[in-house]
């Protein structure tokens, strides 16, 4: 695809060959008797457009849709401007006046280039098996009308430098008009008809310039010589530019219907017409023997050529008839062959078939041969009898007509496609497996095996029923030893710690206390033994205090002595104290609870609260306690940052266990746990217990969480 700037550029380049060719013409036409007494103008103005021409088609290449031909194009033109510009310096140096020489067949290359870019053309658009003829017949053409034009632009009595630029200029003048007009008349495309246009207008005026050059007459300035090879080479580099190369990978252009035979016949007729006009110059004594023989020689060569070409196609052609005969015949032989182990195979294939159908109706699992409709072809009678209807009611049906039929559900109508279905009889299910085959053939059809995989199916949901119930419970019972190990463990270091920092620190130091009372006593010192004493007894009832604390954290005494209730205001209020945060309690208890599910809901109650102190950030938190159903109900919620409750496992790897252990109190008492929470909104623990007899639960402390 081309660019804007490459557009632009195009339209500006098109836009200076126009206005060139029609100063050019204006020039011409318009104003020749006021430029005659300009030397050189005529060739300035050829060899100038020229020029232009080549510049032009040379401006272009190397974009895409180029033409592929284009480089020896410009060149071509280049060559014709540099012969134009040669004219020119004779003409400005006052050099003596034209006449021909054997230095003519400098035009030659000339004429080559402007024949270089034919061999694109003739790749592109002709078939490969056809070339060899169609350049037999561009070439008895070309020598045809090179010897008709060596003929008419001859002078009677010519020497060798007027037989050589004679022979020079009818070469290329053929050898251009009948390469291009071949390819007009095999494709007439735009492009090949503009082609032909410009290289016909070049011909007629170096046939005009051959003749007068030859004779000795020629004269620079002439209209019919200088016009149509300025105007043409412009033509052709607008051709260039504005039509498009064929693209790769489109189709070749289809030949006219007319093009192959006309194209040998305009090659036999041009040379039949050389033929006879040398034999009627001979007769009129207007060309020498010597030379009539030469060229009617050279016109036998060319026809020799052609008829050559002719013979070798014609001789492949009927090598490659008897060869596709004798294909034939050897097929028609291996053909007999076949039909003989045909038939053999057919009475294999009969014996097979029955063979395969016994093997159908005796079959366990059923066998449904569907086609491409879904309309069921054959049915065996296992699958009829899953079905308790005959073959005649089963076969000829559409597979979605039958499940009607049979009022199955959903799963059965798709069971050829999803492989998995169900039947109800006397409110079973029978459970179906398929498997598909594809039966190749037009239109293709599919063989569904049905199996009855009922008993199959139960069993395996039982087992997996039963061994992840005994997963779970296994798991559950390994989490719960290590968990309630850890925190015996835990909870047993915990007592030792405070009995070690606290009372045994006490009474070791009221022991020392009292061995130095004793020692005053003996030495008689007895106000400062009293005053020793009475610190003792301090120490000794602060030591007091310190291990009522530590047992209440054991088993809260206002517990037992008041109740849950009571127990579980005074812990809120103590926490909302300690915390700074806004607490509200709610109860409705009216039936007497257990003292062991009153110390699990006390338990549980603490484990929230420890929860809210340490992760919530709440600046309220509210506790409900009320027996509704045979069950106490326990909730407790904050307003604070909240968590994504599918994050809990990975809390529980990190070791953070009180939620977890709050979920397996609660479930061990055969209760339920439930905790809700979003991000920045706060959470909520739910927690139910039913009243009747609790399993002995293992104190733990709220550390765990």
């Amino acid at each position: 695809m081309t660019t804007r700037s490459e557009r632009s550029n195009t339209r500006l380049i098109l836009s200076a060959l126009a206005i060139s060719a029609g100063g050019v013409t204006a020039v011409e036409l318009f104003a020749r008797k006021a430029t005659a007494s300009i030397e050189g103008l005529s060739d300035g103005l050829v060899f100038g457009a020229c020029l232009l021409s080549a510049i032009a088609i040379f401006s272009v290449l190397g974009r895409r849709g180029t033409w592929q031909s284009a480089p020896w194009l410009g060149l071509a033109v280049l060559a014709l401007a540099l012969v134009n510009g040669l004219f020119l310096i004779h003409d400005l140096t006052g050099a003596p006046e034209y006449r021909p020489t054997a230095y003519d067949l400098v035009f030659l290359p000339a004429a080559v280039l402007f024949l270089a870019p034919i061999r694109f053309e003739y790749r592109d658009h002709f078939p490969r098996e056809e070339r060899r003829e169609i350049y037999a017949d561009v070439a008895l053409i070309s020598v045809a009308l090179a010897a008709i034009l060596y003929l008419s632009i001859r002078p009677n009595g010519a020497g060798a430098a007027e037989a050589i630029s004679s022979g020079v200029f009818a070469v290329a003048c053929a050898s251009a008009f009948s390469a291009y007009g071949a390819l007009t008349l095999w494709a007439p495309l735009p492009t090949h008809i503009g082609m032909f246009v410009v290289i016909g207008s070049f011909t007629g005026s170096i046939i005009v310039f051959a003749q007068q050059w030859v004779q000795g007459t020629y004269v620079a300035g002439q209209i019919a010589i200088d016009l149509p090879l300025a105007v043409g080479s412009l033509a052709l580099a607008g051709l260039v530019l504005l039509l498009p190369r064929r693209r790769t990978g489109v189709p070749m252009v289809r030949p006219t219907r007319y093009g192959r035979p006309l194209l040998t016949t305009a090659s036999v007729a041009t040379a039949c017409t050389a033929l006879g006009l040398i034999a009627n110059m001979e007769i009129h004594r207007r060309v020498g023997t010597l030379e009539a023989t030469g060229l009617i020689g050279m016109l036998g060569a060319a026809v020799a050529i052609r008829i050559l070409v002719n013979q070798v196609r014609g001789t492949h052609a009927t090598l490659a008839v008897q060869e596709a005969l004798d294909q034939k015949e050897a097929a028609l032989h291996e053909t007999d062959k076949a039909l003989t182990r045909l038939q053999r195979a057919n009475e294999t294939l009969r014996e097979s078939e029955e063979r395969l159908r016994l093997v159908f109706e005796a079959a366990v699992d059923g066998i449904v041969e569907l086609d491409h409709k879904d309309v069921i072809v054959r049915a065996n009678e296992a699958f009829c009898q899953m079905l308790e209807l005959p073959q005649s009611m089963v076969e000829g049906q559409r597979w979605t007509a039958l499940a009607t039929a049979i009022r199955a559900d959903e799963s059965f109508a798709s069971l050829p496609h999803t492989g998995q279905g169900q039947l109800f009889r006397e409110g079973q299910a029978i459970h179906l497996e398929t498997r598909t085959s594809e039966i190749r053939g037009d239109p293709p059809r599919r063989l569904l095996l049905v199996r009855d995989v009922t008993a199959a199916r139960v069993a395996d949901q039982t087992i997996r029923s039963l061994f992840k119930f005994l997963q779970d419970r296994d798991e559950d019972r390994t989490r719960i030893m290590r968990r309630t190990n850890a925190a015996i463990e835990g909870e047993r270091n915990r007592i030792a710690r405070d009995l070690h920092d606290g009372p045994v620190q006490g009474v070791s130091a009221a022991s020392l206390s009292l061995e130095a009372v004793l020692l005053m006593l003996r030495a008689g010192e007895t106000e400062e033994g009293i005053e020793i004493l009475s610190k003792v007894r301090k120490e000794l009832s602060e030591e007091a205090d310190n291990l009522r604390r530590l047992m209440s954290g054991l088993r809260p005494p206002l517990l037992e002595e008041r109740g849950l209730v009571p127990a579980l205001r005074e812990t809120l209020d103590r926490f909302g104290r300690e915390s700074g945060v806004a607490t509200e309690f709610t109860s409705d208890v009216s039936v007497e609870i257990p003292q062991d599910l009153q110390t699990l809901a006390y338990r549980i109650v603490q484990e929230a609260l420890s929860n809210v102190g340490k992760h919530s950030k709440a600046g309220r938190v509210g506790l409900t306690v009320e027996t509704i159903g045979g069950q106490i109900r326990i909730e407790a919620a904050d307003d604070g940052v909240g968590f994504d409750p599918a994050q809990s496992r990975e809390y529980l790897r990190m070791g953070r266990v009180g939620l977890a252990s709050m979920r397996e109190r609660v479930e061990l008492a055969n209760g339920t746990f439930m905790v809700h929470s979003t991000p920045g909104r706060g959470t909520t623990v739910f927690a139910t217990l039913p009243l009747e007899s609790v399993p002995a639960q293992r104190e733990f402390a709220v550390e765990e969480a």
